[in-house]
């Protein structure tokens, strides 16, 4: 009896080990809340054939993603996807343009997806444009969000672009900056900018817009890309402070709020800098409690991700009223772009700044505290 068990053993676990290990074949499914690279499961969908995939590639893992995932997923709900058997997925990219590239290339390959918001990583990146392209060849819907490709040079690779008009940030990013100069006496000096990608789209119209609207008084001494690099983009601070005669630094990107907050305390010149910065992660609101950041320039994530959730929907079942209301000047000149707000954040206390320095119709003027009940609001730690 006992070889007879033996036998038994030696002869079914290991079919039975193949057996679990052999199911499901293919690639991984997506899980927590689609986040996955494989093709959506019965089990994700509610076991309804059919259902595809609305997916969101971001173009680098950050906090800042956090409330555009939230209000992709509340677009979801809001607009009932599942109605048109449409379920939405959140993917993230590695912070390189390979990264995309590769990502792109999967969903090719993969039935189950019906459309794509894309915040691109580099404009220019012709193998991005490419992969694009061959999606939309297959019937994928795509739109750029966020991070959008140079509409000058690559028209036709998406029809629509959903974000904030990135010269228009850069330059209320400066109408704070030269009032909080001129609150201290400056009116000429040098500044540095700092981003991931220099070429990146909405990096360098943001850097464009500053610069304009900074003038002829005050001289841009460098744009310092990162690559995404944390530890870089802290480095770039310090090596920017060895320019004589700055007056400002600008963060570009979310990450690069702390980074110079950060070194400029270390380095002990925070009271002879100002630091205004755009989005809000979580160690950028610390900061700016603590006194390290004069002012922040917030986009609105969350409103991206669930006007995303609702235009793709429309392209996909062919709703042209809805994406009439939503671009209604669309195929005219400019008439791609679907801009959401912007929000200029102050310290508590002690800040020249006020609400009617600003277009009312552009920006949303609130205090820290203000800004942290909006959070509140939805449940975000960042934006």
């Amino acid at each position: 009896m006992r070889q007879m068990t033996r036998w038994m053993t030696v002869v079914w676990l290991p079919l039975w080990l193949a057996f679990l290990v052999g199911c499901p074949a293919g690639s991984p499914p997506a899980t927590n809340g689609g986040t996955g690279t494989g093709a959506a499961t019965n089990k994700e969908t509610g076991g309804n054939a059919g259902v595809k995939r609305v997916i969101f590639l971001n173009n680098t893992d950050s906090p800042c993603w956090d409330a555009c995932r939230a209000g992709l997923f509340e677009g979801e709900k809001e607009f009932d996807l599942p109605s048109a058997k449409l379920k939405v997925a959140w993917e993230s990219n590695n912070g390189t343009a390979q990264g995309q590239i590769e990502k792109l290339r999967q969903f090719g390959s993969q039935s189950d997806i019906a459309a794509i918001a894309i915040s691109v990583i580099q404009a220019d990146n012709v193998a991005i444009i490419d992969e694009m392209k061959n999606l939309q060849k297959k019937g994928v819907k795509i739109i750029t969000v966020d991070g959008d490709v140079n509409r000058v040079t690559f028209p036709d690779a998406r029809p629509v672009y959903i974000g904030t008009d990135n010269v228009v940030g850069g330059r209320v990013l400066v109408t704070a900056a030269k009032e909080l100069l001129k609150a201290k006496g400056i009116e000429k000096g040098g500044y540095v900018q700092f981003a991931g990608f220099t070429d990146n789209d909405n990096a360098r119209s943001r850097m464009d817009g500053v610069k304009e609207a900074m003038g002829e008084g005050f001289v841009e001494k460098d744009r310092m890309p990162d690559e995404t690099d944390r530890t870089k983009a802290r480095d770039n601070v310090r090596n920017a402070l060895n320019h004589e005669g700055l007056v400002s630094l600008f963060g570009i990107w979310s990450y690069n709020a702390p980074a110079i907050a950060e070194v400029v305390t270390e380095k002990k010149v925070r009271d002879k800098l100002i630091v205004a910065t755009f989005d809000a992660e979580a160690g950028a609101i610390e900061d700016m409690t603590n006194g390290k950041i004069d002012v922040m320039v917030v986009q609105d994530p969350y409103g991206m991700g669930r006007e995303a959730a609702r235009l793709l929907k429309a392209m996909v079942t062919g709703d042209d009223a809805t994406v009439k209301e939503m671009v209604p000047k669309l195929g005219e000149k400019d008439g791609d772009i679907f801009t959401t707000g912007l929000k200029v954040v102050i310290p508590d206390k002690d800040s020249p700044l006020k609400a009617e320095m600003f277009d009312p119709k552009v920006v949303n003027f609130m205090t820290l505290s203000q800004f942290k009940d909006w959070l509140k609001k939805y449940d975000l730690s960042s934006s």
